[in-house]
């Protein structure tokens, strides 16, 4: 397919972080958000994150150039035109089915349509759209603008063809990206919650420090982060959220830790809201 112009529904940290990495990548991007007061302050933080990357030596080109590739709208019939859509909004059903119903019923009708989702069933989406052979998974990563991966994932009914255009533009944005099947957690998941679960384990159980913990993973296994500084990043109330649904699919083994449910009801979540198992800046 050419691929010239990307439409992303959802302006939060993916949505933006994903418009960032089609934009530095010379993609033209269409964003649209619920209305436009929101479309307006997602464009802010597209502006925030450009500039970011440019005062920290992470890009070269003028960010007044990149940024002029960008169009934004508080509507899906924006998205008419474009090449591919990725709809990146919360981790909630009902949301995404009904955003997805909007987006398929605004774009042509060989549009591909992804999905943002870390642990989401793609054909339970899929029951909102009339022609899901062009519907599969993207699972981007945060922070998607320095990530390396791609998680791309096949529902029953998602073509061949469909597949074949979401690896390209896996590849235009730099990224590689693997081929995985509609199960519970996909493979990223299913594999960095159990890990991390354990880990909010050991803490609860007294076995060892968050620190500590993490540095274990880091120098003795070579994972560039570690489980609970993960955590932190993707947010306690995101994990949380996958654990639930993949305990509900797979069984107590992903019952999530008592000490993650107490740090979600007191507010610590995280990086974005300044403590987890970690304080923030």
């Amino acid at each position: 397919m050419s691929l010239t112009t990307v439409g992303v529904a959802g302006g939060g940290t993916m949505g933006v972080g994903i418009v960032h990495r089609c934009l530095v990548n010379d993609l033209e991007v269409v964003l649209v958000e619920r209305d436009d007061a929101e479309a307006a302050a997602a464009r802010e933080r597209v502006a925030g994150s450009l500039e970011r990357a440019a005062r920290r030596g992470y890009l070269d080109a003028d960010v007044d150039e990149v940024f002029g590739r960008l169009t934004v709208a508080g509507e899906p019939g924006a998205l008419a035109g474009v090449d591919l859509v990725v709809e990146a909004v919360p981790e909630v059903v009902d949301l995404k089915q009904g955003l997805l119903g909007r987006i398929e019923a605004a774009v042509g009708d060989d549009v591909v349509i992804g999905t943002n989702t870390s642990s989401l069933s793609i054909d339970g989406l899929a029951k909102a759209l009339q022609g899901p052979e062009r519907f599969c998974g993207m699972h981007f990563f945060n922070p998607v603008p320095a990530s390396d991966l791609l998680e791309l994932i096949r529902g029953s009914a998602t073509a061949p063809a469909t597949m074949t255009a979401a690896a390209d533009l896996g590849g235009r944005l730099g990224l590689t990206t693997i081929e995985v099947g509609d199960a519970p957690g996909f493979a990223t998941s299913r594999l960095g919650v159990a890990l991390g679960l354990e880990a909010i384990r050991m803490v609860q159980d007294g076995v060892a420090s968050a620190e500590d913990i993490d540095t274990a993973m880091r120098l003795g296994y070579k994972h560039p982060i570690g489980p609970l500084r993960l955590t932190d990043l993707v947010g306690l109330d995101v994990r949380l959220g996958i654990a639930e649904y993949l305990a509900g699919e797979l069984g107590p083994r992903f019952e999530p830790p008592q000490l993650l449910r107490d740090l979600v009801a007191s507010g610590k979540l995280g990086k974005k809201s300044g403590e987890g198992f970690f304080t923030w800046e």
